[in-house]
């Protein structure tokens, strides 16, 4: 599949994360219907737009899961996933979705998206 791209209209930091489902495609069905248009609590939602997250996409392969995530030049990182597991309904998303995942139920965002190394880009 393919996806026309605008592109941003300021400068953006973007991260690259991956977690893995499980291998199961009844629970790959729910998790994905969980996260289809206005499946997201509107709490985690605006949870993430509060710490500068400005846009994000994930991908499915398989059970494994690639999440790109836009937020403002200066985000730091640690803090702001630390400050994210504070927000309203967070911990509640995190042991919802954690059925799917192969993580602990208590794990918080951070610990189970793990971030990506870029290997090679293109012209660079």
């Amino acid at each position: 599949m393919d996806y026309l791209e605008k592109q941003p209209s300021a400068p953006r930091r973007r991260y690259y994360k991956t977690l893995r489902l499980q291998d199961d495609a009844h629970l790959i069905s729910e998790y994905k219907k969980l996260h289809a248009g206005g499946g997201v609590w509107p709490e985690i939602t605006q949870g993430m737009r509060e710490v500068d997250i400005l846009d994000m996409e994930i991908y499915l392969l398989g059970d494994q899961l690639f999440m790109i995530m836009d937020t403002v030049p200066d985000f730091d990182h640690d803090h702001a996933m630390q400050l994210l597991a504070t927000k309203p309904r967070q911990t509640e998303w995190e042991a919802t979705v954690a059925r799917f995942q192969q993580t602990s139920a208590g794990a918080t965002a951070n610990e189970k998206w793990q971030l990506m190394e870029r290997i090679y880009k293109l012209g660079e």
